[in-house]
């Protein structure tokens, strides 16, 4: 049934640490040990492998926001050096790995199971179509043990999400990098700081920020005009609308549970974060 988008957000907030220990520092060492030159070898490795053996060009356009040239670096390259199935059994190995160890006794709690079921529940109920990402993960096996199963159906909601999230992009004309530039200015943060687009030349990244400014988002102070901060804020809402159907399996009270229970997870990954 339909629920509050301020609780689908709040539910985004919380997937999304969970999801996110894939890019920490245990899975990296695994498929460093494997092989990998560096930590976006096993990036591209472990997040594409849902998708095959696809070309670099097919990855580059469903991840949607790495600059021209970022994902030929790495694919096809790292499928000479490990599977696509290895690499989601590694990365699955590592990411639970890194996850019992971030949340401590928590993940020794007897109510992690229910947890990880009520999860799964949301994570497997969502339409599959134009998410290319989610689809692949819904074709993978479910992992059974609770820590693994937990981290596995976050990680198929952080990517519906983030499916849906590059669809309200394109429909809103807003590019992969244009994307970033409106998160680091969210942030509060320039530009030419924010991790993901700080390495881009600085003629690049002054065009994508002028192209901002002549559509009225970004001001001449390189800063969000009333404009530019109202469509941020609507991508953001039709965002949420478009991860409201997983939560539809739910309840309201299993909706407010689900959210009770993860809350100190996300809270302890977060502490370990700082």
């Amino acid at each position: 049934m339909p629920h509050p988008l301020a609780k689908i957000h709040r539910m985004s907030e919380l997937i999304e640490p969970i999801g996110a220990v894939t890019f920490s520092e245990v899975p990296n060492e695994e498929f460093l040990a494997l092989g990998m030159r560096n930590y976006w070898d096993g990036y591209f490795a472990g997040r594409a492998a849902p998708l095959g053996l696809a070309p670099a060009e097919v990855v580059h356009a469903v991840f949607y926001n790495f600059a021209d040239g970022e994902v030929a670096r790495h694919i096809p390259w790292v499928w000479g050096k490990i599977t696509p199935e290895e690499a989601i059994a590694v990365r699955e190995r590592g990411s639970a790995a890194a996850l019992r160890q971030r949340i401590g006794v928590l993940a020794d709690s007897p109510d992690l199971g229910r947890i990880a079921d009520l999860t799964t529940r949301a994570a497997i109920s969502a339409p599959t179509e134009g998410r290319p990402l989610y689809a692949g993960l819904r074709a993978l096996d479910i992992p059974q043990e609770p820590v693994a199963k937990l981290w596995h159906a976050a990680t198929l909601l952080r990517e519906h999400r983030g499916d849906g999230h590059n669809a309200v992009l394109l429909a809103h004309g807003i590019s992969g990098t244009e994307a970033h530039v409106l998160v680091a200015l969210t942030l509060g943060m320039k530009p030419e700081e924010f991790g993901r687009i700080h390495h881009l030349p600085k003629a690049k990244l002054a065009a994508v920020i002028n192209g901002l400014r002549d559509r009225g988002l970004v001001n001449a102070a390189g800063q969000f005009t009333a404009t530019g901060r109202a469509t941020r804020q609507r991508i953001e809402d039709l965002t949420d609308q478009q991860a409201a159907p997983a939560y539809n399996t739910l309840t309201p009270h299993e909706l407010d549970a689900l959210i009770t229970a993860l809350t100190p997870i996300a809270t302890a990954l977060q502490t370990t974060d700082d």
